[in-house]
């Protein structure tokens, strides 16, 4: 007779004994509380788990109950192990329905009773609420409860997981929670660390995915069952979901987003990188991000700074390189992992975009971008030059250009006014020269941020010479280009009067500088430079020079050099 057939069977001997008060033929069932779903119901051969209380239907007086006992019943239905009463009364039932089962003698003691405890001929009240259904042909159940569209791996023996779950019993009582304990379980699969039914149940899972695995007793901890929250022969029901997942042969996985065109260099052990990176566990976790503290990382590669894996995933990336490293724990932070930061035997996922690198060894790198045909003057030492450029980081970062201020940057070589790296890139120039420069941080503003150029920094200069005019040693106000007039004084005295007033020494300068015989330092007035040289050759301050006061001795000839002229 199917389940169904018996329930009807067992309603008629109900309505039999409703109507009649004959004695009862047969086991009549009170399904008085059946749960809304129930996916197995209890057949022939099957194990259960279940409590009860058991009264005489008589006087309702109880002779015995688990419930007193503190722990469930467990047999096998339909084997003959049960009183044929509940052989038949518990078939069909759910886990967690209560029933009913009311008993014969002749389905129960007979006639002759038990022990002393159950006398002849006593009908049987047993109030059932079952807990536990298996068979010795259950296999692990696995239900998928909730998959991502994208696996590119899954599970499986000698891998290490972690995963959070849930363990209940058939019955839904909840027995442990990885939840409650804010920490994930860790261990290898395949290697004898797991009950048989979660090193099977938890093969094959991808990142992300949730899993119902349902365990028969004989696959968990069957007849002893585990302390006080897990009793004998229970069916365990774990909620799983999978954090991570590597294996101890792991290395760096690394896979490349966005290559810039045109890479002719890539990083090599001993360059000094700055990246920005977004740190994020396997399950798409943030832990860190150096965006959100919107300053890049920054250290040398292969050279020990950072965790192993990120060393070696550093290697052969090019300048605007976007790149996903998946680094394995042993490679990472290991066991421990950081405080509460990165749990232990955590992978570690990192989006990288590298901003620039350098080598402390780098020179001054100068590209010549166009050159006019006639270059008759190359800028110098001391030349006063005036200059357009444009200043970015490597990733083309704009931070600075000549284009916003109303006059173009003036400068003089070697005066230490603009930064070493850029003193390099402007010498050697023709007017109407275009060049690029990129400047390591060593000969530009080194390990110090400068108004608004980050610390480390790699910098790209597009220079174009506007201006050039030709300079004077430090320290000096006028030179001769080539040697002076021989002796100075006539050549001084235009008018020939012995005497040389300012107006005619400033014409006298003035034509030794537009015949290209001199030269006035760049930058300043012209006017207060041929002032102070007068000032200092008049010696008895009566406003006019003469012959005398041009014969010095060789020390003043070399304080005149070095203060006049």
């Amino acid at each position: 007779t199917s389940p169904a057939g018996r329930r009807l069977l067992l309603l008629s001997h109900l309505l039999t004994v409703n109507c009649s008060p004959g004695p009862l033929l047969d086991v009549v069932v009170d399904r008085y509380d059946i749960p809304k779903v129930c996916p197995r119901e209890v057949e022939i051969e099957d194990f259960v788990r279940y409590h009860f209380n058991g009264t005489f239907f008589e006087d309702g007086k109880k002779f015995d109950s688990s419930y007193d006992r503190g722990k469930a019943f467990i047999s096998q239905v339909g084997l003959g192990r049960l009183i044929a009463g509940m052989d038949r009364g518990l078939l069909g039932m759910c886990v967690n329905e209560r029933r009913r089962v009311t008993v014969p003698p002749h389905l129960a003691y007979g006639s002759i009773g038990t022990g002393g405890i159950i006398p002849p001929d006593a009908v049987l009240v047993y109030d059932v609420l079952l807990l536990d259904i298996w068979n010795e042909k259950d296999k692990v159940e696995i239900r998928t409860l909730d998959k991502p569209a994208s696996c590119r791996r899954t599970t499986a023996a000698s891998d290490f997981v972690r995963y959070h779950y849930n363990g209940t019993l058939l019955s839904g009582e909840l027995f442990d929670s990885s939840y409650s304990r804010n920490a994930t379980y860790d261990t290898y699969l395949g290697q004898g660390d797991l009950i048989k039914g979660m090193d099977e149940g938890l093969l094959g899972m991808c990142i992300g995915e949730r899993r119902l695995i349902i365990v028969p007793p004989f696959l968990a901890y069957g007849e002893n069952g585990y302390g006080t929250m897990i009793p004998p022969q229970a069916t365990l029901v774990f909620e799983v979901l999978i954090v991570d997942v590597f294996n101890p042969k792991d290395d760096v996985i690394v896979e490349a987003k966005e290559v810039p065109k045109g890479c002719t260099r890539t990083t090599v052990t001993g360059d000094y990188i700055r990246y920005h990176y977004n740190g994020t566990f396997q399950d798409g976790t943030l832990f860190d991000s150096s965006y959100q503290r919107n300053s890049t990382y920054n250290t040398y590669i292969g050279m020990g700074y950072v965790i192993q894996g990120m060393d070696k995933a550093l290697q052969g990336l090019c300048i605007g390189e976007k790149r996903r490293v998946v680094i394995p724990p042993h490679l990472a932070y290991g066991e421990k992992g950081v405080g509460d930061f990165i749990p232990g035997s955590a992978v570690l996922v990192f989006d990288i975009h590298v901003i620039d690198f350098h080598n402390p060894k780098d020179p001054v790198n100068i590209k010549v971008t166009h050159k006019p045909q006639e270059c008759n003057m190359r800028s110098e030492a001391d030349d006063l030059i005036q200059y357009r450029y444009n200043c970015s980081l490597m990733d083309g970062t704009l931070l600075y250009t000549s284009d916003q201020y109303d006059s173009l940057s003036i400068t003089t070589l070697g005066a230490n006014n603009v930064i070493l790296g850029l003193e390099e890139g402007l010498r050697g120039m023709c007017v109407g020269e275009r060049r690029e420069v990129v400047i390591p941080p060593h000969f530009g503003h080194g390990e110090n941020e400068a108004g608004g150029v980050p610390r480390s920094a790699v910098l790209f200069f597009e220079l174009e010479l506007v201006e050039l005019q030709k300079g004077v040693p430090e320290g000096y106000m006028f030179v001769w280009v080539g040697d002076g007039p021989d002796p100075l004084f006539p050549a001084m005295d235009l008018d020939g009067d012995k005497q040389v007033p300012l107006e005619e020494f400033s014409v006298f300068i003035r034509l030794q500088v537009q015949g290209g015989k001199g030269r006035l330092r760049p930058g300043i007035d012209a006017d207060s430079i041929i002032k102070d040289m007068f000032d200092n050759q008049d010696r008895n301050k009566d406003g006019k020079i003469v012959e005398d006061e041009l014969t010095v001795t060789e020390d003043d000839v070399s304080k005149q050099a070095r203060d006049e002229l």
